[in-house]
């Protein structure tokens, strides 16, 4: 692996005199201090914002998902491996901490506000203009819109562009059509479980992505970007890069365990609804050396530090059973080696999550967040797009004003309502929406 290559920054900067940090360290530092990474502290994760200060945001979840990361590097480069070849190529391959950090810390930048319930929204307001996906949007927050730069957003690495390019299809190859339901006259009355996006790319960040992958051998550029699941739904790619793969475990151990732990302290999942859910698991428990009614009364113990005991010993078994598998189709290494969970554990992670979603998730209550949520962008949009020059904040209508065509007019909106957190969003609503919310002197 040619290391210098995926050091190289789309737009060349000279480094600051006397600066002794490597690429990553400088694209970690560029993300801890960047606006939109500052805004996931007010942007839901699962649980709505505002009704208590304890649950997991958006920002306390990319934190946790970071330091799962870099505990799952740590473990594969202690990892026992029969071929010493392969041990020192993965040695050489697997990320530094410090770039690791910042691809966790950055996988869930794109998302916009009201969780799942603002990506249906944005994807049903742009759907005849290339669409939204919060992993695609991720990729136009780190290249164009956070301004380090001029036209090239924080200007980070290619390496940490390829671990963040989560699903590495564009949004015209993934999208079928057919999947799509009907949306109604009033919009926001659409069913979220029909308009979901497909995972991927923006259309607009293709140029971007070819610029990722332009030192790749063509076969692997061809099978890489090509690849793709028959749809359940949409398409969806069937490879992801080594980093892309660390941090898709990491956020898969984290929101499967953490939110769990956090339905438990507010109460949402019982003992009873474990005792439920687990009867026919046993077995999964059993090989993963957890004994499910001993597990089940520490987590709801009510001595709490029982149940974040348990927590931490469930992340550990899940960490430390992960493995580097082989891909034979690639040449280059960091397409060749992906993490994975072993079995059972992948069965016990999975397991819990379902709770979560069963229970959590899909429950009322946070529905009804969801679909306010998705009402609220959806009227944003319709207000904002039907009268831009009146109702645009200064600096987003001279973007607007500068993009071409109906397509990039309507994407600057999308970025505008994207970027907003919960909070802004709702007052933002109330302004132009209430008659008696909303004054001439609040900053918008």
């Amino acid at each position: 692996m040619n290391q210098s290559i995926w050091e190289e920054r789309c737009l060349k900067q000279k480094k600051k005199d006397n600066d002794v940090r490597n690429e990553w360290e400088r694209d970690y530092a560029r993300l801890i201090h960047s606006a939109a990474f500052r805004r996931l502290q007010a942007k839901t994760q699962v649980l709505g914002l505002g009704e208590s200060d304890f649950y997991r945001t958006r920002l306390t979840h990319s934190m946790e998902v970071a330091q799962i990361g870099v505990g799952i590097v740590r473990w594969l480069r202690e990892g026992i491996y029969t071929d010493k070849s392969d041990e020192e190529t993965i040695k050489e391959i697997l990320p530094r901490s410090s770039l690791i950090n910042a691809i966790c810390l950055a996988h869930d930048l794109g998302h916009p506000p009201f969780g799942h319930g603002g990506e249906v929204a944005l994807n049903i307001c742009m759907r005849n203009y290339g669409g939204f996906e919060g992993n695609g949007q991720t990729l136009r927050i780190l290249s164009k819109l956070e301004k380090y730069t001029e036209n090239n957003g924080m200007n980070p690495t290619r390496r940490l562009l390829l671990g963040v390019l989560k699903y590495p299809v564009s949004y015209t190859d993934a999208c079928n059509k057919a999947f799509y339901g009907k949306v109604p006259v009033t919009k926001w009355l659409a069913k979220a479980n029909e308009q979901k996006p497909p995972k991927c790319y923006l259309d607009t960040e293709k140029e971007l992505v070819d610029w990722i992958l332009e030192k790749l051998p063509s076969s692997d550029r061809e099978l890489f970007v090509n690849s793709k699941a028959a749809p359940k739904k949409h398409f969806k790619p069937l490879f992801h890069s080594l980093d892309a793969s660390i941090m898709e475990l990491a956020d898969d151990i984290s929101y499967s365990l953490h939110d769990f732990e956090d339905a438990i302290s507010l109460g949402l999942i019982t003992l009873k609804e474990w005792n439920e859910y687990g009867l026919d698991k046993e077995e999964i428990f059993s090989k993963c050396n957890e004994d499910i009614n001993q597990l089940g009364n520490e987590l709801f113990s009510e001595n709490t530090y029982k149940r974040k005991s348990a927590i931490g010993r469930l992340v550990h078994r899940l960490i430390t059973n992960i493995y580097l598998k082989e891909k034979s189709e690639f040449d280059e290494p960091l397409l060749k080696w992906n993490a994975e969970l072993s079995q059972p554990y992948a069965e016990l992670r999975e397991h819990i999550f379902k709770i979560v979603y069963k229970e959590v998730i899909k429950s009322p209550n946070v529905q009804l967040l969801e679909f306010k949520g998705q009402k609220i962008v959806i009227e944003l949009f319709e207000a904002l797009s039907s009268d831009p020059d009146r109702l645009l904040p200064k600096s987003k209508l001279e973007n607007y004003s500068q993009a071409q065509g109906e397509n990039e007019k309507m994407r600057v909106i999308c970025d505008y309502i994207a970027g907003m957190t919960d909070e802004y969003a709702t007052r933002l609503y109330e302004k132009i929406y209430s008659p008696h919310k909303g004054s001439i002197f609040d900053h918008i």
